[in-house]
């Protein structure tokens, strides 16, 4: 079960303590000399392709939506290795959600593979005010004008935000994303605006592609601080009736920016009498990301929201802050969480060769799992995509110096020590954090958590 906030290990998971069962445990993944022997083989050998369903310790979390939401598709979803399934509430209404988890119990049945839930919230999302229905057609080089004023009549030249005070927290320069998927460069369903002036409540901006907007617009403007609250009313009635009715295993904090917005999903969720429900924080502006470490010690795990914070550190920048977070995670032993890593197979049956050496790098820097968005929500190549991003992880684990993981956790996150990297952890905490960095036992905790069956 998550932890709660006065207990510092997890109920369910083996307490270690001794130095033999650390050992015991680390016995239990492979060696540094297997690991040095995959990496010192000849071309010949590391050429030859392995199971398709090849043992991870990874875990795969997939978003499921119009193209994942059958029973004969979740049950593939399943065998491939799906061990988790998110439910975006940003998207479908409870009932949608409901038909979808009902038809995911069905598969979990059929398959005997186990499955958490996740249910994932808006929070703070700044979206466009318009009908779902009404499409407009961007166009490049043509003047859009952002303004909190909602009574404004939404058209491919005014976009009505539901963020207040909007022209107040902008300034000339910034860089605004609109679209139902955040740019990403290729997409032709959201564009990329630079505001150019401010004009009273009027923020004038210049768009730089030509795209279709339809359906829940989202709007993200880079460093710009959110003031609205960490869960909205819509969000606290879906937790306190779908999630309490549904007995969720775990929260998706969407825009979580500090400790206090856990703590106050925590509250929520104790009313609603989900108290073994795990909080994972989405990491998705640069304010979250300053407030990581008082973040940390209060979620479950933290999800590295790639395609918002993306947009606010700079792609230049984005590996860097990949491993500085991922470091973190790990240090405090926290599940971590990486998304948008193949959203060409939304599309493409195989991914790039940069979305490959992408999932495998975010293993290799000590990522848990991943989790899949629009690649399974509407992608045309589901079940393939869940298949590929494993093999690729199976690929990085032969490669991972679990011996040297080992180790590095037991020399920086020893019993109140100040090292200068991590935390200060009590005699428990730092036991449980060596059983966690033991080879063999990555991410276990995941197989274990009360909502894995066919509830």
């Amino acid at each position: 079960a998550p932890p709660s906030s006065t207990s510092p290990l997890p109920t369910g998971l083996p307490r270690v303590g001794s130095q033999s069962e650390l050992q015991k445990y680390a016995k239990m993944g492979r060696s540094r000399r297997d690991m040095e022997s995959h990496l010192n083989a000849p071309l010949s050998q590391i050429l030859v392709k392995d199971e398709e369903n090849a043992v991870t310790m990874t875990k795969v979390i997939a978003t499921l939506g119009p193209a994942s939401r059958s029973v004969e598709t979740l049950e593939e979803m399943l065998q491939a290795g799906m061990r988790a399934a998110r439910f975006d509430f940003s998207y479908g209404d409870k009932q949608y959600h409901q038909e979808t988890l009902n038809n995911l119990r069905q598969a979990i049945k059929k398959s005997r593979k186990m499955c958490a839930v996740i249910m994932d919230v808006q929070g703070p999302e700044v979206t466009v005010e318009k009908p779902e229905s009404l499409q407009l057609d961007m166009v490049a080089d043509e003047e859009v004008v952002i303004t909190s004023d909602v009574s404004r009549q939404v058209s491919s030249k005014c976009l009505p935000l539901n963020l207040p005070n909007l022209a107040s927290l902008v300034a000339e320069g910034d860089e605004v994303f609109v679209g139902q998927y955040l740019f990403t460069g290729s997409e032709t369903s959201s564009v990329y605006l630079t505001v150019r002036r401010i004009v009273g409540s009027d923020v004038v901006c210049e768009c730089h592609n030509t795209a279709t907007l339809e359906g829940q617009i989202t709007v993200h403007i880079s460093n710009v601080k959110n003031s609205m609250p960490s869960l909205t009313e819509s969000d606290k009635d879906a937790i306190k009736t779908w999630g309490k009715s549904n007995g969720v295993d775990f929260l998706s904090l969407s825009f979580c920016r500090s400790a206090a917005d856990v703590k106050s999903a925590r509250a929520v969720l104790d009313e609603a009498g989900l108290t073994r429900t795990g909080i994972l924080a989405k990491i998705e502006s640069k304010e979250g990301l300053l407030n990581l470490d008082e973040i940390l010690p209060e979620c479950y795990g933290v999800i590295i929201s790639r395609g918002n914070l993306g947009l606010d550190v700079g792609a230049e920048r984005m590996f860097l802050t990949q491993k500085a977070v991922l470091q973190q995670c790990n240090m405090h032993g926290k599940p971590a969480i990486v998304t948008r890593v193949v959203d060409t197979m939304t599309d493409a049956p195989r991914p790039t060769r940069a979305e490959a050496t992408d999932v495998a790098n975010a293993i290799l820097d000590g990522a848990d799992c991943i989790m899949l968005g629009a690649e399974t929500l509407r992608g045309q190549n589901v079940v393939t995509t869940v298949k590929t991003v494993l093999q690729i992880c199976a690929e990085a684990e032969k490669c991972f110096d679990y011996t040297a993981f080992y180790k590095g956790i037991m020399e920086t996150a020893s019993p109140g020590a100040e090292t200068g990297v991590g935390p200060v952890l009590s005699e428990e905490d730092a036991l449980f954090q060596r059983w966690r960095a033991a080879p063999g036992v990555r991410m276990a905790a995941w197989d274990r958590q009360p909502g894995n069956d066919a509830r």
